[in-house]
């Protein structure tokens, strides 16, 4: 697996129609799951079960991916996109969640998470969002 960074955006429960527009202009194929599709339904109370939690669009080497997921903040425009690091392996996504949070905050810490990958999310000391996913079984 080769190590990718791709745009996350975060939107305000347009995501399915924004996406839906991204790959009618680009091409590719459009995946969609909605709350009501995971088992985070009841970690996600208050929000509407057709919201977007995560979707990708890929076509070749361009993936973009979005969310409707804005937990507790007010989406504005500057914190509704995260750069996507998908990490070749656990060694990697140690050293580059360590490196980018050092002098950062700790939005989420690397985990498990109910995809069955590590994850994790930073905020870097610049006020930039980062994502980072490790899936051992790719």
């Amino acid at each position: 697996m080769t190590t990718t960074i791709s745009p996350y955006l975060t939107f305000d429960g347009n995501a399915r129609e924004a996406m839906t527009f991204y790959r009618d202009a680009l091409g590719g194929e459009l995946s969609l799951m909605a709350v009501k599709d995971t088992n985070m339904g009841s970690q996600c109370m208050g929000t509407d079960e057709n919201a977007i939690m995560h979707s990708s669009l890929i076509k070749d080497s361009l993936v973009l991916m979005a969310s409707d997921m804005i937990g507790n903040r007010t989406l504005q425009l500057g914190n509704n996109f995260a750069i996507s690091v998908n990490c070749s392996s656990e060694e990697e996504i140690n050293t580059f969640y360590k490196n980018i949070s050092a002098g950062g905050e700790i939005i989420d810490p690397l985990k498990i998470q109910f995809w069955g990958a590590l994850f994790g999310v930073v905020k870097d000391k610049f006020g930039m969002v980062w994502m980072f996913n490790f899936d051992k079984n790719s």
